[in-house]
């Protein structure tokens, strides 16, 4: 749709009807200057301000506008939208809200021990299976640098691919399933109820996952993505303090989402982007309900006292 129409030449009020005008044209959009440069597509001056490049000529800002709305959106494979010169928002955003975490953490009081993630506080507090995936350690820049680096490797080639929705819908799978493999250890006697994890590591494997996944099946080398993941997950197992529960299952969960998405027909894409969430949350819940009827009588007895005195209790004066 086009602004308003204004005539390009000044005629005097009280001139007759048919009377030629010699008054220099002007910008539609900018009455007050004078514009001899005409838009290719409507022929009406532009000035300077309001005319953008063309193949041959100009075209002003309404045009420009115009075409850009009637033209079709080229896809990906896998149904990402290409946008041109768009800035990866998704990861950067993710990134962001990271960083910020990370300074509450180191200036706000307990915001770690508000926010963490343990299969204790996760049955009292459910939204802490997410939010540990936006904290770090206090003590080490190295862990969220690290992290991040990882995040920006990966994060926009995937977010172009999949597409903003469904990049982001992984990215929480990810870190969902990151917490409920640790969960699931616990239940299992391998590791504490008690004991917290923090990072946004389990959610960047199962962007590691996703991304194997999608070179593999564009029939691009994916060697090196898969050599990247062997070593993370060695490293996963063998250096103490790293939970390798989480990137297991950040891993896993991402891939076979990923998988969904790229192998999905395209004409039930929009549906699998739908349907596919319900279906791991719903798997993942079944885990999760498994693993605190397994939670031992000292656990479950914790869980009836009230919330402040649960506090006092595990987190220490």
């Amino acid at each position: 749709m086009r602004g308003p129409t204004i005539s390009e030449n000044t005629v005097p009020p009280d001139a007759p009807p048919g009377a030629p005008t010699d008054a220099a044209p002007v910008c539609p959009r900018h009455p007050d200057r004078v514009a001899y440069v005409r838009c290719q597509r409507c022929a009406r001056p532009v000035c300077p301000d309001c005319q953008r490049p063309a193949a041959v000529g100009v075209q002003c800002v309404d045009c420009v506008r115009e075409a850009a709305a009637n033209q079709r959106s080229t896809r990906t494979a896998f149904g990402g939208v290409l946008r041109p010169g768009t800035r990866p928002v998704v990861t950067l955003s993710i990134i962001a809200v990271c960083v910020v975490a990370f300074i509450a953490q180191r200036t706000v009081p307990d915001f770690t021990a508000r926010w963490y993630y343990s299969p204790f506080w996760g049955h009292e507090e459910p939204f802490r299976f997410l939010t540990s995936a936006f904290l770090h350690s206090e003590g080490s820049f190295f862990h969220i640098l690290l992290n991040m680096v990882a995040l920006w490797a990966v994060g926009p080639y995937l977010e172009v691919q999949l597409g903003r929705a469904r990049y982001v819908t992984l990215y929480l799978l990810s870190a969902l399933g990151g917490s409920v493999v640790v969960l699931a250890s616990a239940a299992l006697g391998w590791s504490n109820w008690f004991g917290g994890v923090v990072g946004a590591s389990g959610a960047i494997f199962g962007l590691f996952g996703a991304a194997f996944v999608v070179m593999w099946r564009s029939g691009h080398p994916a060697q090196s993505i898969l050599g990247i993941i062997a070593i993370n997950m060695l490293f996963s197992f063998v250096v103490p303090g790293i939970s390798w529960q989480g990137h297991l299952g950040g891993l896993v969960v991402g891939a076979l989402v990923a998988a969904a998405y790229a192998f999905a027909p395209q004409e039930r894409r929009r549906l699998v982007a739908v349907v596919l969430p319900v279906v791991v949350v719903a798997l993942l819940l079944v885990v999760t309900t498994w693993a605190y009827g397994t939670a031992p009588e000292d656990v479950q007895t914790l869980w009836t006292l009230p919330r402040e005195l649960q506090w006092a209790i595990v987190e220490g004066p």
